[in-house]
């Protein structure tokens, strides 16, 4: 807990200084900008999760190393191994929290956080424009919405068309509305108007009900320019719905193979630290437990982001290089943990 209250101070600070430009500059509503402020936090808490664990680690076991609690143990027939289990198994749990905190809360939050922002502080049209989405049907076809926008105040496309395709790619029918509103799990279309590609030719109805395949979060969640603020089943679909180019496709299946390597650095930061704090520190206390936890941060996310972009040069490098990190800082914790057994 300490370890993450320090960490998530260091991160929100900026955070804070921007909030307080906010309300100064921008004349934004106080409540608004510490709403907004809130609902960043989840993302902020996943990223310091893992550097809590190197931290509270490294200090608890520098700590017993320095007064010779862990001589102790060992003189009372406790292995190396026995010792540091328990931690290794809470950095595994560790992981698994984070990994669930990314994929359910902080793709909500990061969504509720941008619509304060651009509604509610920056007074812009809440809509996002350039919307489509493709559904499988059963016969082999495909369904293909179409919006010029979606209003999430009122869970509503607007400026609909649906196209309704056969497995041979032929348009069968055709529907334009000028809103839809969402009524789980279907939405409800006004006013509209069928063009069937048939000789019954055009129908209207002043109200009907079709399945678009997605409800508006899961819609709004394709605009996003960063892949990393989505969920990794968000970014599966985007990957699946043909509606990226080549480059954001790569880009895309790397995120979302780092997404699932990153939570579990929690448990690779708990080895390292764990290997680092069996040497009794010889003075700097908790100083030099915090600098020493800043050095392996820093080299970790150094390697993660060069091993990033390599992922993003080819979809079937993307799985090699987001888990070759963790890989490398694992090599390195059980080298240094086996020489400090046989010490």
């Amino acid at each position: 807990m300490f370890g993450l209250s320090v960490f998530t101070v260091i991160f929100v600070a900026t955070q804070m200084l921007a909030i307080g430009r906010l309300v100064s500059e921008e004349h934004a509503p106080l409540v608004a900008a510490v709403e907004y402020f809130l609902w960043q936090m989840p993302a902020v808490l996943v990223l310091c999760i893992p550097m809590s664990m190197l931290l509270g680690t490294l200090l608890s076991m520098q700590r017993l190393s320095g007064e010779s609690e862990i001589t102790a143990m060992k003189a009372g027939g406790i292995s190396l191994t026995r010792i540091v289990t328990p931690l290794l198994i809470v950095g595994f749990v560790v992981s698994l929290v984070a990994l669930f905190l990314q994929e359910v809360l902080v793709p909500v939050a990061n969504a509720r956080a941008d619509y304060i922002k651009t509604a509610v502080i920056e007074h812009l049209n809440p809509a996002l424009g350039n919307l489509s989405v493709v559904t499988p049907l059963p016969d082999g076809g495909r369904q293909i919405t179409v919006a010029d926008a979606l209003d999430p105040a009122t869970q509503s496309l607007l400026g609909v068309v649906v196209i309704v395709k056969n497995r041979e790619g032929d348009a069968q029918s055709v529907l334009v509305a000028k809103r839809a509103h969402y009524d789980a799990p279907t939405w409800t279309f006004r006013d509209a108007t069928t063009h069937t590609f048939n000789p019954d030719g055009m129908s209207f109805a002043p109200t009907m009900t079709v399945d678009i395949g997605e409800n508006p979060s899961q819609i709004a969640r394709h605009t996003a320019s960063d892949p990393d603020q989505l969920s990794r089943a968000d970014i599966r679909g985007a990957i699946n719905s043909g509606q990226l180019s080549p480059q954001q496709v790569r880009t895309y299946t790397a995120t979302y193979a780092a997404k699932l390597a990153r939570p579990f650095v929690a448990f690779v930061f708990t080895l390292v630290a764990v290997s680092f704090g069996l040497r009794p520190a010889r003075g700097g206390g908790t100083g030099l437990g915090f600098g020493l936890a800043v050095a392996i941060v820093f080299s970790y996310y150094v390697i993660s982001i060069v091993f990033l972009s390599i992922g993003e040069l080819s979809t079937w490098l993307a799985g090699i290089a987001a888990w070759t990190p963790n890989a490398i800082f694992t090599l390195i914790g059980l080298f240094l943990l086996r020489r400090a057994s046989t010490e």
